[in-house]
């Protein structure tokens, strides 16, 4: 009984999907304008956004400059985006701004089009061209509109990409020192800390700058030892001064310290 049961359910089932599809099919193939438009619409209200964006673009190029066609666009481009189709989501949301330039959506649209980029940009770990082209998006659309309800999450979408970028830039100079490619990492650090000098980590920044530059003295050949552990000192120095209460300063006293009695050292060999 319960066998049968279930293949009834499951007949049941079959045959509410073959009917579900044969009438979405019937509706493609009508004729009739608006009654695919008022079915895409229904289906759009009930969050069936695949059926709705099926039907939005066939009746794109039909509708086009009808008193329609602004509505229907907007609703085209959010299809994209609730199916997590965000390349396609920040194309159409970013043409709705350039078809529309004086619609009262065409703000929401332009922020839109940015958030897209900014959902499909990849972690930090990967290549990060998706996440410069959304901050510049976004960046754009901050400059246009300082005084929109939106600028609050506006700006912490730029932090959190410019973060992102942080990051990518980070890991490739931990990357340098991980591989002792000491002279490398000490660019790649400096080079992070001028991009972002506002960033909570650039105490971190500096005392791996402090650590590259001892240990590329320490790989160095004699003849130039003493002018890299010098230059070790020197960061050693930046960092105490320009963050005195670092947690790092503590390691640092040590390298420097190091460092110093290499000096030391090297002079006192040079004048036997």
């Amino acid at each position: 009984m319960q066998l049968r049961f279930k293949n009834l359910l499951y007949l049941f089932v079959v045959l509410a999907l073959l009917s579900s599809c044969g009438g979405f099919e019937k509706i493609r193939k009508s004729s009739d304008v608006n009654y695919k438009l008022t079915k895409a619409n229904e289906y759009y209200d009930k969050q069936d956004w695949q059926h709705a964006n099926e039907l939005y673009k066939e009746l794109l190029p039909i509708m086009k400059s009808t008193r329609n066609y602004e509505a229907l666009f907007y609703k085209y481009a959010y299809t994209f985006y609730y199916m997590k189709d965000y390349l396609d989501g920040s194309y159409y949301f970013k043409n709705f701004t350039e078809y529309f330039p004086t619609s009262k959506s065409a703000e929401e649209c332009e922020f839109m089009s940015a958030v897209c980029l900014f959902k499909y940009a990849p972690k930090y770990t990967l290549d990060q061209s998706n996440t410069v082209k959304a901050l510049e998006a976004m960046q754009s659309y901050t400059n246009r509109y300082p005084n929109s309800p939106r600028i609050k999450e506006a700006n912490d979408l730029l932090d959190q990409s410019r973060k992102k970028l942080e990051m990518k830039q980070a890991s490739a100079a931990r990357l340098y020192f991980n591989i002792e490619k000491y002279k490398a990492a000490v660019v790649a650090y400096k080079s992070v800390m001028r991009n972002y000098p506002e960033s909570p980590s650039s105490d971190l920044y500096q005392f791996m700058v402090v650590k590259a530059s001892y240990k590329y003295a320490r790989q160095s050949i004699l003849s130039k030892q003493e002018e890299r552990y010098a230059n070790a000192i020197s960061a050693y120095n930046e960092l105490k001064d320009s963050y005195p209460n670092s947690k790092y300063l503590a390691d640092a006293q040590k390298i420097y310290n190091d460092a110093s009695i290499y000096i030391k050292k090297i002079r006192d060999e040079q004048h036997q």
